[in-house]
C-alpha cells in the first residue's frame, strides 16, 4: 500500500530534516538531492534506512547488495524513501583475531548510524554469524521500527556422492588427514565443494541459527531463515520486506513491542528444536540486554532443556538447510513446538500478526529432515548449563552434538596455557595423554584470546585420532563454531583472564563431567582453590591504546552476553542538535 501525507498519523522523525522551509531543512534537503532525488521524495513520506553489511570481505555477505536492491524496490511501491548505509561487517572467516572481537564494534557503528541519521524505520541486512546480533543489539538500543532480511544459506555442498557440510566437513576431513584416513590431495579436492555458492554456512551453524532466533524472535517475516541464498524466493523475501517496513513505520511497531520476555523463551525454545549453535546464548543474551529484559543462562536451561531436537541437519544430523528449506523451513518447527504447547502463541511479530497465526497453515513437506515431535533426534535438545566449583558463572554444551557416553565422565586434565600452547604440544606423540583425559584450553574467553575465538573444539590428539577415536572431553572459556561437534564444554566463566578458576588448573588434576546433573567440578578441596587463586597472575595484559584496549576494558563476560558494560540498554532515538 502507498501511503500519502495525510494518512501519517503522526509527525514523522525524519522530518526534523526535511519537513520544513528553514535554512537547515533546504540544506539537507539539497545535498539529499545531488544524488538525483525528486523533490517530491522529500513530500513527508517515511524515509526507511537500509543497513547494509556488504562486504566482499565478509564472503557471507558479498551478495546482499542485490538484496539490498529488492529491498528498495518494496520500500519503493509502499510510499517510503530507501536510503542505504554501510556499517561494519565483521566476516567470520577471514577477520583476525575473531569477528567476536568486533560484534560490539559493528553494534555501536549500527546504533549511531540510525540515531544520527534522517530514518523512520530501518531493514537490517545481516548474513554471517556476528553480523545478525549486532545489528539487532544496535538497532535494539535505538528502538526505531526495525526488520531484518537474511543473505541466506548457500546451496549444498556434494564430495564424492557425500554432503559437504560448510564447516562441519572442514573439521571432519581435518581430523581424518591427522588419522591417516584422508590424503592431503583428497582434502584439497573436497575445498572445491565446501562453499560453491554465495550465502552462508549450509549446515545449522551460528548464521542459519541466528537468521531462525532473528525469525523466532518476531523479528524477521516468517520463513526468512532457510531460503537459499540463491534462490529467487529469497529476493521476494527482500522485497517483501521493504514493503513491510513502511507499514511498520505508520503502526510505529517497534523491537520493543516484539523483543519481550516470552519472545526470547520462544527462541531458546526454538533453538533446542533446530539444534542450533552454542553461539546463539551469548548473542541473546546480549540483544536481551538493550532491551532491558533479566535473560540469564538460567532461563537457557530451563527454557530448553525439556525441548526435543526436530531438524535433522548437520552438525547434530545429516541434511543441509536447503533440505531444511524444501521441508518447510522453521515456520514447521514452530509450529511444531506450538502444537506441543512449549511456545507462547500470542507473542508478536513484525507482520503485526502473532507467532501462531504466521505458520498455523504450513506443513511439513520432509519429516525425515524435521521430524515429529515423538520421533526427535534427541529427546533433550537445547544447551545445558553447568556449574560447580571450575564455573561458578556456569559453562554450556550441547548435547546433541556431543557423544552420550561421555555425557558423564571424569579424566585427568591435560592443560593447554592459551591457543599456541595447544598449537605447540597436540601434534607431539610424546604428549602424555589419552582418549580418557580432559583437555583443558585456558585465556580464551573474551579478554583472554581476545575475542573470545572459535578455538573450543580443539582438534584430538593424532594419535589419538590413529586409534580410531574421535571424541573427547574438551572444556575451555572459548567459543566454538555452530557448525563443530563433540563433547565440548564452552564459555567457562568466570575466564581464565579475569581470574577465573579455569586459570589454576593444572595438569593431573581431575575433572568430573556430569551433564544430566549439570555439574563442572575441579576435583580439589576448597582451601587448594583458593591457595591457588590467591597466588595467581595475569598472563593477558591489558592492551595499552586502540579498539582492543577498549574491548579488554569493557567486555563482560560471556554468562551476561559479553556485550560492552557501557552498552547495555536502550538510550532512544532522540534526535541530536542541528549544527548547521
Amino acid at each position: 500500500m502507498t501511503f500519502t501525507k495525510a494518512q501519517w498519523p503522526r509527525k514523522l522523525r525524519s522530518a526534523e530534516w526535511f519537513g520544513g522551509t528553514s535554512r537547515d531543512h533546504i540544506y539537507h534537503r539539497s545535498w539529499m538531492k545531488n544524488q538525483g532525488l525528486p523533490a517530491d521524495l522529500f513530500d513527508g513520506r517515511p524515509v526507511i534506512g537500509i543497513c547494509n553489511t556488504w562486504s566482499e570481505m565478509t564472503p557471507c555477505n558479498a551478495h546482499l547488495r542485490d538484496l539490498a536492491d529488492r529491498v528498495r524496490h518494496g520500500i519503493f511501491e509502499a510510499g517510503g524513501l530507501p536510503l542505504e548505509f554501510p556499517v561494519f561487517s565483521p566476516g567470520e572467516s577471514a577477520l583476525r583475531p575473531t569477528a567476536m572481537m568486533f560484534r560490539n564494534l559493528c553494534a555501536m557503528d549500527v546504533e549511531e548510524a540510525i540515531r544520527g541519521n534522517p530514518m523512520d524505520g530501518v531493514v537490517l541486512l545481516a548474513g554471517c554469524d556476528k553480523t545478525t546480533p549486532a545489528l539487532l543489539m544496535g538497532a535494539a538500543s535505538v528502538d526505531l521500527p526495525a526488520i531484518v532480511v537474511s543473505g541466506g544459506p548457500m546451496l549444498n555442498g556434494m564430495f564424492r556422492g557425500e554432503r559437504v557440510g560448510s564447516g562441519t566437513h572442514l573439521w571432519k576431513f581435518s581430523e581424518a588427514v591427522k588419522a591417516g584416513e584422508m590424503s592431503q590431495a583428497d582434502f584439497l579436492e573436497a575445498e572445491a565443494s565446501m562453499s560453491r555458492s554465495p550465502g552462508s554456512c549450509n549446515t545449522m551453524g551460528t548464521a542459519s541459527t541466528m537468521a531462525s532466533m532473528s525469525e523466532a524472535l518476531g523479528m524477521a517475516l516468517s520463513g526468512n531463515a532457510a531460503i537459499p541464498a540463491v534462490d529467487s524466493r529469497r529476493r521476494v523475501m527482500a522485497h517483501l520486506t521493504g514493503r513491510r517496513i513502511v507499514d511498520m513505520v505508520k503502526d510505529d511497531l517497534k523491537p520493543s513491542d516484539i523483543l519481550t520476555r516470552s519472545a526470547f523463551e520462544n527462541a531458546i525454545r526454538t533453538n533446542g528444536a533446530i539444534g542450533g549453535s552454542t553461539n546463539a546464548v551469548v548473542h541473546l543474551l546480549a540483544i536481551a540486554g538493550r532491551v532491558g529484559i533479566d535473560l540469564s543462562l538460567d532461563d537457557w536451561d530451563r527454557c530448553g532443556q525439556d525441548i526435543p531436537t526436530l531438524v535433522n541437519l548437520l552438525p547434530s544430523g545429516k541434511y543441509l538447510m536447503e533440505e531444511f528449506f524444501y521441508a518447510g523451513g522453521l515456520p514447521v518447527v514452530i509450529r511444531h513446538l506450538c502444537e506441543a504447547g512449549v511456545m507462547d502463541r500470542e507473542a508478536m511479530t513484525v507482520s503485526g500478526n502473532s507467532l501462531w497465526e504466521e505458520v498455523k497453515e504450513v506443513r511439513n513437506w520432509n519429516e525425515d529432515v524435521i521430524l515429529p515431535v515423538d520421533k526427535a533426534l534427541t529427546s533433550q535438545g537445547g544447551i545445558a548449563v553447568l556449574r560447580g566449583n571450575l564455573a561458578p558463572r556456569g559453562a554450556v554444551l550441547k548435547p546433541s552434538a556431543a557423544t552420550p557416553e561421555l555425557l558423564v565422565h571424569r579424566g585427568r586434565a591435560v592443560v593447554f596455557e592459551d591457543i599456541d600452547d595447544y598449537k605447540r604440544k597436540i601434534g607431539d606423540d610424546d604428549l602424555d595423554i589419552d582418549e580418557n583425559c580432559v583437555m583443558v584450553l585456558k585465556n580464551c574467553g573474551p579478554k583472554g584470546y581476545p575475542g573470545m575465538a572459535e578455538v573450543g573444539n580443539m582438534g584430538l590428539p593424532p594419535k589419538v585420532l590413529k586409534k580410531g577415536i574421535t571424541d573427547m572431553v574438551r572444556i575451555s572459556d572459548a567459543r566454538m563454531s555452530g557448525t563443530a561437534y563433540g563433547t565440548v564444554v564452552l564459555h567457562t566463566t568466570p575466564e581464565a583472564a579475569a581470574g577465573g578458576p579455569l586459570a589454576v588448573v593444572r595438569d593431573g588434576d581431575i575433572i568430573e563431567l556430569n551433564v544430566p546433573e549439570r555439574r563442572l567440578q575441579l576435583e580439589i578441596t576448597e582451601a587448594e582453590l583458593a591457595a591457588r587463586l590467591e597466588s595467581w597472575v595475569p598472563a593477558v595484559p591489558v592492551p595499552a591504546s586502540g579498539y582492543e584496549h577498549l574491548f579488554h576494558t569493557h567486555v563482560q563476560g560471556a554468562d551476561t552476553g559479553a556485550d560492552f558494560d557501557f552498552l547495555v540498554g536502550c538510550r532512544g532515538s532522540a534526535v541530536g542538535k542541528d549544527s548547521h
